[in-house]
């Protein structure tokens, strides 16, 4: 799989925050967004709704 990357803008307090809980952790801020991402629900998606979804 190749990486993709993403840029963010976000205060320089949730940036510290980020880098902090990632030291204390012993983990990389990557590894610490890709877990945030990963622990997302997935909402219910009626399957005979015409909304598309996005690619």
């Amino acid at each position: 799989m190749k990486d993709k990357y993403i840029r963010v803008r976000t205060s320089e307090r949730r940036l510290n925050k980020l880098r902090l809980y990632a030291a204390l952790t012993e983990k990389t801020m990557t590894q610490v967004i890709d877990e945030l991402i990963d622990s997302l629900k997935m909402p219910e998606i009626d399957k005979n709704s015409d909304t598309p979804l996005p690619p």
